[in-house]
C-alpha cells in the first residue's frame, strides 16, 4: 500500500493536473503541478521512488485525483526543474520524420521504408529553465524541438492498434546537437547527439487522457522570441502509432522509456547562413496542450 504523508502548506486550485520531476531544498522528488503549484508526491507517497516508478505501478489516475484535492506545497519559482523522466532506460530518437524536414536534404532520395533511429544518454538532457551548454569543441549547437512519448505499459512486438495501451503521455524534448560532430563518422550521429546538457526534456508530462497522443499536434520552437519551426504531426512520415509498433519489434519498452518523433524543418544549420546557438540565447519548443520547453544557453566552462 501507498503511504500518504500528511498534507501541509497552501492550498491549491482545482484544474488539469500535470507530473513533472524536481528539486527542492537539495532533495530530490516527484511531484503534480495544478494551477501555478507544486503538489509533492514523493513526500507523499514515499514507496514511489519516482516518476517512472508511478508509472511503471501503473498509479498516475490515483496520483492525479489525490493531487487535484491536495494542498501545494511549492510554487513553481521555488522548484528546480529536472527533466521530466530523469532515469529513463532509454531514450530513443527518431531523425528526420517531418516530411519537410526530409525536402530539406534535397538529396533526391525517396522517402524512406523505415526511420531513422538513434539513442541519447540521460546526461545529454536537462529540465525546464536549466541552461543548454555550448561546448568549447563546437561552435555549432543547434536545436530541435521535439513531441516526446513516455511509454506506459511495457511490451514487445506491439501491433499499431494497441499503441495506446502503452503511452502513459507526452512531453517536449529540445533534442539539442553539435552539427559538426554529427558528421564525424560516416554512417552514425552518436558524436554529436550526446554532449553533456546539450538538450532538454519536459517541462512536465501530460497524460494520454489529457492530450490525445494519436490526434494532430502541433509544434513550434522560437529562439529569442523569433519562429524557427512550426509544424504538426499530420506531416510524420512515420506516425506515433508505428513508430512504438516498430520500435517495439527489437526494443522491449518499458516504462518511463523516452521517444523523441522527430523534428520539423527550420533548425539553425538550415539557414543561410547557419543560426547557430550562441550564449545568452533563449530556445522555447511549444506544443499546445503540454505546454513550453524554455532553456536558456551558456558557455561551457573547461
Amino acid at each position: 500500500m501507498l503511504s500518504i504523508m500528511p498534507s501541509t502548506m497552501m492550498s491549491n486550485s482545482h484544474g488539469a493536473v500535470r507530473f513533472l520531476s524536481f528539486k527542492h531544498s537539495g532533495k530530490t522528488s516527484f511531484g503534480a503541478v495544478v494551477g501555478a503549484g507544486v503538489v509533492d508526491l514523493g513526500q507523499r507517497f514515499r514507496a514511489l521512488g519516482d516518476l517512472r516508478d508511478a508509472i511503471r505501478s501503473d498509479t498516475l489516475q490515483f496520483l492525479s485525483s489525490h493531487a487535484s484535492i491536495a494542498p501545494i506545497d511549492y510554487a513553481l519559482d521555488e522548484i528546480e526543474f529536472l527533466p521530466t523522466i530523469p532515469n529513463p532506460e532509454k531514450i530513443i530518437c527518431i531523425g528526420v520524420n517531418y516530411a519537410n524536414r526530409h525536402a530539406e536534404y534535397r538529396d533526391g532520395s525517396l522517402a524512406p521504408r523505415y526511420p531513422s533511429v538513434f539513442m541519447r544518454t540521460r546526461e545529454s538532457l536537462v529540465g525546464h529553465e536549466a541552461p543548454l551548454l555550448d561546448p568549447p569543441e563546437s561552435d555549432q549547437l543547434d536545436y530541435e524541438g521535439e513531441i516526446t512519448v513516455v511509454v506506459g505499459k511495457e511490451g514487445r512486438r506491439i501491433p499499431e492498434a494497441a499503441a495506446h495501451e502503452h503511452v502513459a503521455g507526452l512531453t517536449i524534448m529540445n533534442e539539442g546537437c553539435l552539427r559538426d560532430f554529427l558528421r564525424h563518422a560516416k554512417f552514425n550521429v552518436t558524436q554529436g547527439k550526446n554532449f553533456e546538457k546539450s538538450g532538454a526534456l519536459g517541462p512536465w508530462l501530460v497524460t494520454a487522457d489529457e492530450l490525445d497522443p494519436f490526434g494532430n499536434l502541433h509544434i513550434m520552437t522560437r529562439v529569442n522570441g523569433e519562429d524557427r519551426q512550426n509544424d504538426v504531426t499530420a506531416n510524420l512520415q512515420f506516425s506515433i502509432r508505428y513508430l512504438i509498433s516498430y520500435l517495439s519489434t527489437f526494443f522491449r519498452l518499458r516504462p518511463g522509456d523516452i521517444i523523441a518523433t522527430g523534428t520539423p524543418n527550420g533548425a539553425g544549420a538550415r539557414f543561410n547562413p547557419p543560426k547557430f546557438l550562441t550564449s545568452g540565447d533563449v530556445v522555447e519548443v511549444e506544443v499546445p496542450g503540454i505546454g513550453i520547453l524554455t532553456n536558456p544557453v551558456a558557455k561551457e566552462d573547461l
